[in-house]
């Protein structure tokens, strides 16, 4: 377990995971504005599911955490830690049936918490699908600054998209122009 909070537990992914994670990924409505499409079958799931359980939280790159409410699988967040170790790129889907209760913000400011007092990481960054309404107001509800808009950036899923560019400083260090 890496973080533990009010209703949640985010930790390793297990086996046993694989299928709630085939089937919240294969929601067309939770695919949307992520890089997969829907459906994502079960063998496919359990291959993520064991690579997600194989990778190391503390090398860089990207690494899935499970996002658990009373032992049930309910979503899961993305952290890719940059090669300084000293940053890193957050991402987070949840089931629809989840969506709307506060877990992804609860499970988001617990992922920060961890990131910036027990890794010590200098700034956690996220980006966006402009049109992705819920994840720029989650993203900002938990702390994140809007740092900018790319205006028709990236090809995905068939059209061009604008991405939302979001950054969170760990407030418990200095920051440009402050001594430490």
């Amino acid at each position: 377990m890496f973080v533990r909070t009010e209703r949640l537990t985010v930790r390793r992914f297990s086996s046993a995971d694989a299928e709630r994670f085939a089937a919240y990924r294969s929601d067309p409505a939770v695919a949307h504005f992520q890089g997969w499409e829907a459906p994502v079958s079960l063998a496919d799931a359990q291959q993520q599911v064991e690579r997600f359980a194989q990778a190391d939280p503390e090398a860089a790159g990207w690494f899935q955490y499970a996002v658990a409410l009373d032992g049930v699988l309910i979503g899961d967040l993305g952290v890719n830690l940059h090669e300084n170790l000293m940053q890193a790129d957050i991402g987070f889907t949840f089931a629809t049936e989840y969506q709307g209760q506060g877990y992804a913000s609860e499970a988001v400011r617990g992922l920060l918490q961890y990131l910036f007092v027990d890794r010590a990481l200098h700034k956690v960054s996220a980006e966006c699908d402009a049109r992705n309404t819920a994840s720029a107001l989650l993203l900002e509800r938990v702390g994140f600054t809007r740092e900018g808009l790319r205006l028709s950036h990236t090809w995905f899923k068939g059209e061009w998209t604008d991405d939302l560019l979001y950054g969170y400083l760990n407030p418990q260090q200095p920051t440009r122009g402050q001594s430490a």
